[in-house]
């Protein structure tokens, strides 16, 4: 495994590696930014292509919303929320590599207006979860 970055602690993180851009009490009525960790980046290998919902989407918590696709395979994107896309980052569809260079900044994925937040974790226990 790769040096990976630090792990915002003050980011939400779901089992299926997503992370949101805030902790779990200010995310529902809140629009936030999503992407994958650095876990799930360096286990893809190198991301060459990524397969975003539109803006107006509505995703829902648990449910497939797009792919990532590397050298090695193609995942699953899972929301870890409910609510309105709100914005796409086309520069990550235009150069997908940002998601392994730098997942939990320019590497974002989408915003959404959350509505619902589905079943997420802080820092420490993602930590955990993943023997980080």
């Amino acid at each position: 495994m790769a040096e990976l970055p630090p792990l915002p602690q003050n980011f939400t993180y779901s089992a299926e590696h997503e992370w949101i851009n805030a902790g779990a009490d200010a995310i529902v009525g809140n629009t936030v930014k999503i992407g994958i960790t650095a876990v799930a980046a360096d286990a893809l290998g190198e991301v060459v292509y990524v397969d975003l919902p539109e803006v107006g989407d509505t995703v829902t918590a648990g449910e497939t919303c797009g792919e990532v696709e590397s050298t090695k395979s193609v995942s699953d994107l899972y929301c870890p929320v409910t609510g309105e896309v709100t914005a796409i980052n086309e520069s990550a569809t235009d150069n997908p590599g940002v998601l392994n260079s730098d997942p939990y900044g320019d590497g974002w994925l989408f915003e959404v207006n959350v509505t619902e937040l589905g079943e997420v974790m802080d820092a420490a226990g993602y930590a955990e979860a993943n023997s980080l």
